[in-house]
């Protein structure tokens, strides 16, 4: 299945719906293929202008949705409609019912200690011990890196959760790419993993149409989320505006 992209402030982002990315991720896991997966939402597009190690994960991975409504109200006003938001959360939760269904393993990491131990615990009641392949927190040095890495790549896991905030998620799986092909499906996940636990809530629905999901998380940590929430937000603001106006007007085009 040959997917559609389009560009977004230079960063390719997939045409595709939530049941088409289920859909290509468990063709590939069923064929022992490798996917990276990653999501991009209006802050990632502004920080991945100033840091090229982001970008470079980002542009190098095999599927691209948008998560956050803005980049979907963003694309269509560019004239290169997405289809909707495929939220990182969701697909997550998904792929977790398509591993109990399909016996795929999974393995868990990222957060606190307490905080994935009860995400593992929690879909090992809600479906079956035998999706999990193992599990790790988030808390590391970066001389571990290589050891973490190959015990994920060793532990027969055909998906990879890292419930990482970025950019940090998105360098680990850049950086040890080749270690991890053994895994089948590599993904970033954020914060999915604290509201999967319980830790933190998650927007209610009509939130999450408006585009305020980034406005409730703020409420619930605005130390964390201030900067996301109101700086990378407006930046993103200004660059869809300028490239709006760099798509009508040209360089030397017809209405200068």
């Amino acid at each position: 299945m040959k997917n559609r992209r389009i560009f977004i402030l230079n960063c390719p982002i997939d045409a595709l719906t939530m049941d088409e990315t289920i859909k290509i991720i468990d063709i590939a896991i069923q064929n022992n293929q490798h996917l990276h997966h990653t999501v991009v939402n209006a802050a990632k597009l502004v920080k991945m202008q100033k840091d090229k190690e982001l970008y470079e994960s980002v542009v190098s991975a095999d599927i691209i949705n948008a998560d956050g409504m803005a980049v979907v109200w963003a694309s269509k006003l560019l004239g290169q409609p997405l289809p909707e938001r495929v939220a990182g959360i969701d697909l997550m939760q998904k792929i977790v019912r398509l591993a109990y269904k399909k016996n795929y393993k999974i393995f868990f990491f990222g957060a606190r200690e307490e905080v994935v131990k009860k995400v593992v615990e929690r879909y090992s009641k809600e479906y079956s011990p035998k999706i999990v392949a193992g599990y790790r927190n988030g808390y590391y040095s970066e001389e571990e890196e290589p050891r973490i890495a190959k015990q994920i790549a060793e532990s027969g896991a055909n998906i990879l959760f890292v419930g990482i905030s970025s950019p940090k998620k998105e360098k680990f799986l850049y950086k040890y790419r080749n270690i991890l092909k053994k895994v089948n499906l590599i993904m970033g996940v954020g914060g999915s993993f604290d509201v999967i636990a319980g830790k933190v809530k998650r927007a209610p629905k009509w939130m999450q149409e408006l585009g305020l999901e980034w406005f409730f998380r703020f409420l619930q940590e605005p130390k964390r989320m201030w900067r996301r929430a109101f700086i990378d937000n407006s930046k993103f603001i200004v660059l869809v505006v300028k490239e709006i106006l760099k798509q009508k007007f040209g360089q030397g085009g017809k209405n200068n």
